[in-house]
């Protein structure tokens, strides 16, 4: 192998882009997948972004997606429309399913039913599309609410499947799926951003955010949004609605 191989595969292995690899970023417009764009584009990639419409109550984190994609600098940004609104079955989705205030038990109603399978998706196709191997999604198991389409597990097994699924797996130049905040605290997930001069005032991460863009402060998103900027020793750029200080 010649030493630029050498270097290419030590590259892919630790996670950094190999010379003008690029890779699709699934970009909510959250802290999380911000801060998993900032990384990716910190490691080298260029970065060819994707926000996903799927009909969800907090619709200014389309805006922040935005925001973030601009700030940070990418290749592409795309924003692609799937209705699961039309599906339900989540306070995400559904304005008769109220958003909880207080920590329940198991997994919440706001989950949304299929949501990271579907978006991994649209990312695989995407990825397929601009002949790219790699896809980014900021998926986190350690502070977070408690979503089954947020582990590791759930991440290895899609990876499985988009290399049965696609003529690039069965050809043998296969997909990765990253999930790089997956097994860090939201404090370690803020400091990592910070690090990469990504700017929270920017992103929103409420489940029930308002049309400018600003905070309840109460749900399960804030609660834990907030608590990891307490615990990593950082004032909380967030702009939260006035009755919530």
């Amino acid at each position: 192998m010649s030493p630029d191989a050498e270097q290419g595969a030590r590259d892919a292995a630790a996670g950094r882009a190999v010379a003008g690899e690029g890779a699709v970023i699934l970009l909510s417009g959250g802290l999380d997948s911000a801060t998993c764009l900032a990384m990716a584009r910190a490691q080298g990639y260029a970065c060819h972004a994707l926000s996903v419409d799927y009909g969800q109550r907090h619709r200014a984190e389309l805006e922040a997606a935005c925001r973030v994609a601009e700030s940070v600098g990418v290749a592409s940004h795309r924003v692609v429309s799937v209705d699961l609104s039309a599906i339900g079955g989540s306070a995400l989705t559904d304005s008769a399913i109220a958003v909880p205030e207080v920590p329940g038990e198991g997994i919440p109603v706001t989950y949304v039913p299929a949501r990271n399978t579907t978006l991994l998706s649209l990312a695989l196709g995407l990825a397929e599309a601009l002949d790219l191997r790699r896809i980014f999604i900021g998926a986190n198991a350690v502070d977070y609410s408690g979503y089954p389409d947020c582990r590791p597990a759930f991440v290895a097994a899609f990876e499985a499947l988009a290399n049965l699924a696609t003529r690039a797996g069965i050809e043998g130049d296969g997909f990765r799926v990253h999930a790089p905040l997956i097994a860090l605290t939201k404090a370690e997930i803020i400091r990592l951003g910070v690090g990469h001069g990504l700017d929270y005032a920017l992103t929103v991460s409420c489940y029930q955010a308002d049309a400018q863009g600003r905070a309840c402060g109460v749900c399960d998103s804030c609660r834990i949004r907030r608590a990891g900027f307490d615990a990593a020793g950082l004032a909380d750029p967030t702009r939260y609605q006035a009755d919530t200080q």
